[in-house]
């Protein structure tokens, strides 16, 4: 490692994963990677006939996240988020008020990151990250379930404080309450607000965060149902029975049923 790199960069670079992150089962994760592998390749194709399709370009931009996502290669993994870069960019360049394009290229950002980890090159995307997901969120907080607030929740949660990074507790809470509170159907976002209560040892507030995720749970699973919700639920799934070990851990007691 360069003495020129952050100590602390190789376990940020894997926190940085986790902000925008959708972690399959193993079980199931050759599937997924099967999928995810030919949207991408799909999408490139369209992009490339129609490069100034806004719908081809969001889609590239989107399939290039969940593709690379799955790549352990990093040059190659590097080489699928610049394509997705390349694309949500060409297409701020027309209109730059496109606010899923703004959230897409800061998730390829954040793959590129992982990618050239540990570098000074990846530790200063951070702040690319996140300046497109400020933007994304300022043009509408609402997209992908408040996935621009979401995203700044957990950059700010997992990054390291000042004066070292972008890291603050109180940005954290902030960003990842209004996300639940803007699309509570979602639970991922409850999902993370839980996690961040435990991993911040609150509680009280751990406590209600498992109570609304488990009055949720059944509904969700009703309504975000079918192929392209199984990766999601697939991490979801994962991750309750890892937050509830981990309140356990924390607390010296079970979360209510």
């Amino acid at each position: 490692m360069s003495l020129l790199t952050p100590a602390w960069f190789p376990s940020f670079a894997i926190l940085l994963l986790t902000t925008v992150a959708a972690c399959a089962q193993p079980s199931t994760n050759g599937v997924f990677v099967a999928r995810a592998e030919q949207a991408f390749l799909h999408a490139r194709q369209d992009w490339t006939a129609h490069p100034d399709d806004v719908a081809a370009a969001c889609a590239l931009g989107r399939t290039t996240y969940d593709w690379a996502e799955f790549v352990t290669n990093a040059e190659q993994r590097a080489s699928i988020a610049r394509t997705g870069i390349a694309a949500c960019q060409h297409l701020l360049e027309r209109d730059p008020k496109t606010a899923v394009a703004h959230y897409y290229l800061g998730m390829d950002y954040g793959e590129l990151a992982a990618a050239e980890a540990p570098s000074l090159a990846a530790y200063k995307l951070i702040r690319e990250i996140e300046g497109e997901f400020k933007v994304a969120a300022d043009l509408d907080e609402r997209l992908d379930h408040a996935g621009p607030l979401r995203c700044l929740g957990l950059l700010y949660r997992d990054a390291p404080g000042w004066p070292v990074s972008i890291g603050s507790r109180r940005k954290a809470r902030e960003f990842l309450e209004r996300a639940a509170v803007l699309s509570p159907e979602y639970p991922g976002n409850l999902m993370n607000l839980l996690e961040s209560h435990v991993k911040w040892r609150q509680e009280s507030e751990a406590e209600e965060s498992w109570r609304k995720l488990q009055a949720l749970w059944p509904v969700a699973r009703t309504n975000l149902a079918g192929v392209a919700w199984e990766a999601d639920w697939g991490d979801w799934i994962y991750r309750r029975e890892v937050v509830k070990a981990d309140f356990r851990k924390a607390f010296k007691h079970e979360p209510e049923p």
